[in-house]
């Protein structure tokens, strides 16, 4: 028996100075932060309140930690592939070897996709969504903890490969037959596979606990139609998630059997068919566009309303939209391979369907604009980035429609217009809408706002950046430049390519100006201290708690009468004559326990997928023996919830009214 599978010192990349050096880096840092916690006696303190809580708001915000973390990597990634096309013309071949450049490009893409962008955004849902619509948690919160874990297992593994191994060489969307076995016969689709399979069940798993939570455990009052938008649009993505990931978790699973069993789903030898993984792939991936994006669009609709001063504009047509998206997006997918020869009538129909789509999305830009207009716009980071938004978002949106007319798609595709088009759209979409929500709500977690001066200066930076980093890639397109070209004999587009290195030069910049802003917000927090829970004058109920929010959210749960529940609340307070407050009588309140089966999921989840990538059999059948004893730990637990005191409960209300009042 072979124990260690196919894992030896070779795997180990020695002979590459740039992966040990970066390999070398990370482990630095990890050491120096478990050292820094270890020494400074903070582990009792983080088990306890943070790596086993099930607390909805503490969850979201581990979910925008590693978000940022993975931002970091795949912007180093970002980095270097830029550099390398800035100087890889004519005889210069450039600092990466071809085989690395390749494990880079799909690293970049893998990481930002399902690394990035979507914990932050679920990091962001978990932390409002119960907020807005009144409850005190999730449906399901221990499920909730392990969705975490198996997202952080995913993370994990993937960063694994950095040292251990390699990546994928195929691109983020991992295509047979390149990777299949044949072509393929290194561990790094293996990796690929192992992280998303076990990161997208997690995502599976929130989907259906937001959706569990959003249509079942709302306030008393709070219908549907009065729900905040950001609730409609994180309906709508979870519904998403719901239909989409089971298909993208079923391909994988196919390509899985085809690597590991010598299935042939994929494989062209026993009638394979390639084209049909492109097809199941795309059918989750364009709803995964908007499983990203219509939470941004929820997070600009609260912030464009709160900092005009104005109900949203629309609000009935905004929900419409939003749930159009959600149908017309499942009859798209076909645009991603105009060129695979379907014939003139299934191109034209997805064509059509394409433009139809973008219907809905203007009439959000518009209900956006009118909001804006008239109002008492207060220029805030949050603000700032939605403006920065529509510019932005609307230049990737023309071009998409342009993409989605077959014959022009048969000149583009493939081509760096298509990267430029797809960035567009999720930089100027989806990154800058976690900006505006983690700048809009930071002061909500933590009690403090974040700091406007180092935060306008990174807007600027990531505004400039981004135009002068992607704008020449259209450029490329249109003169016929191929997307992940590790080197180029034609020194016309080496000028194009040193503007964007420059770009991606000044996005740098942006981003040491937003950990600046951080340090800088946390060392003069008591500057910035927001004593009254709503330093916006905020609309939802959100802002009608203390911040942070106590861990039951609520300490008797809102009467809902209308839309701008909280905004609704305080013209009434207004109204009402001085000295004529309700006496607030509280009850016990009963709160799920902390759990430590995420932390204890995620270590199985790695343990599982290392051993299957490497082929040491015994340590995965450990794992899975290791799974299902947890499993049952959890199903026979006894205490499922902690009693809060009614008097508890009433000294945090009185301590949070005399903060106020102070």
């Amino acid at each position: 028996m072979n124990l260690p599978g196919k894992l030896d010192w070779s795997a180990i990349p020695f002979d590459q100075p740039i992966v040990m050096g970066a390999s070398s880096m990370v482990v630095f840092a990890m050491v120096l932060v478990l050292g820094w916690i270890t020494f400074n006696g903070y582990w009792p303190y983080l088990w306890r309140e943070w790596i086993t809580s099930v607390d909805h708001k503490r969850i979201g915000v581990m979910y925008c930690l590693l978000a940022l973390i993975m931002l970091l990597r795949g912007f180093s990634d970002a980095i270097m592939m830029r550099a390398q096309q800035a100087i890889a013309a004519g005889g210069a071949q450039g600092y990466l070897p071809p085989e690395h450049f390749d494990q880079i490009f799909s690293a970049h893409g893998t990481i930002m996709i399902f690394f990035m962008a979507m914990p932050f955004v679920i990091g962001l849902m978990n932390f409002v969504v119960p907020l807005q619509p009144g409850v005190r948690d999730m449906a399901f919160p221990t499920l909730n903890s392990v969705a975490l874990g198996l997202t952080a297992a995913g993370i994990l593994l993937t960063n694994i490969s950095l040292a251990v191994g390699e990546f994928a060489k195929t691109g983020w969307v991992a295509y047979p037959p390149l990777s299949e076995l044949r072509f393929s016969p290194g561990v790094g689709v293996d990796y690929y596979l192992w992280s998303l399979q076990i990161s997208g069940v997690g995502t599976l798993l929130t989907g259906i606990n937001f959706v569990t939570t959003i249509l079942k455990t709302r306030a008393p009052g709070m219908e549907l139609m009065r729900m905040p938008v950001f609730c409609w649009t994180a309906l709508a993505s979870n519904l998403f998630i719901v239909a989409a990931f089971p298909v993208l978790t079923a391909t994988f699973a196919m390509l899985l059997l085809d690597r590991y069993l010598g299935f042939h789903f994929f494989s062209v030898e026993a009638q394979g068919n390639p084209m049909m993984y492109v097809n199941l792939f795309w059918v989750w991936g364009h709803p995964e566009v908007y499983i990203l994006i219509l939470p941004a669009f929820g997070v600009f609709s609260e912030v464009v309303s709160t900092f005009s001063g104005k109900p949203l504009f629309g609000y009935r047509s905004m929900v419409a939209a939003t749930m159009a998206i959600c149908v017309l997006s499942f009859l798209v997918w076909l645009h991603h391979f105009f060129t695979m020869g379907a014939g003139a009538d299934v191109n034209g129909f997805f064509g059509v369907m394409t433009m139809i789509i973008a219907v809905p999305t203007g009439v959000k830009v518009f209900n956006w604009l009118f909001t804006l207009y008239g109002g008492r716009i207060l220029f805030t980071v949050p603000i700032l980035w939605s403006i920065g938004f529509m510019v932005t978002f609307v230049i990737g949106g023309m071009t998409g429609v342009l993409m989605a007319m077959p014959p022009a798609d048969f000149q583009l595709h493939n081509s760096l217009f298509l990267v430029a088009h797809f960035h567009n759209v999720i930089i100027g979409g989806v990154v800058f809408g976690v900006m505006a929500g983690f700048n809009y709500w930071f002061p909500k977690a933590f009690g403090f706002t974040l700091d406007e001066r180092w935060g306008k200066a990174s807007f600027w930076c990531w505004l400039v950046g981004f135009h002068v980093a992607f704008m020449p890639l259209y450029v490329h397109g249109l003169l016929g430049m191929t997307r992940r070209m590790q080197h180029y004999d034609n020194l016309a587009w080496q000028p194009w390519l040193v503007a964007a290195a420059v770009g991606v030069g000044i996005i740098l910049l942006g981003i040491i100006c937003q950990i600046n802003q951080v340090v800088v917000s946390i060392r003069d927090r008591e500057r910035h201290r927001d004593l009254t829970g709503d330093p916006w004058n905020g609309r939802t109920l959100e802002w009608s708690t203390a911040s942070p929010p106590s861990p039951w959210n609520f300490a008797i749960l809102p009467q809902v009468a209308g839309q701008d529940a909280y905004w609704e609340s305080k013209k009434l307070e207004h109204a009402a004559p001085a000295g004529e407050g309700q006496p607030r009588d509280f009850a016990p309140i009963e709160m799920p326990e902390n759990s430590a089966i995420g932390f204890v999921t995620a270590f199985f989840a790695v343990v599982i997928g290392f051993a299957l990538i490497w082929h040491i059999w015994w340590m995965a059948g450990l794992g899975l023996v290791g799974t299902f004893v947890t499993i049952l730990a959890f199903a026979f637990r006894r205490d499922e919830a902690v009693a809060i005191s009614a008097e508890q409960v009433a000294r945090f209300e009185r301590r949070d009214r005399a903060e106020v009042v102070r």
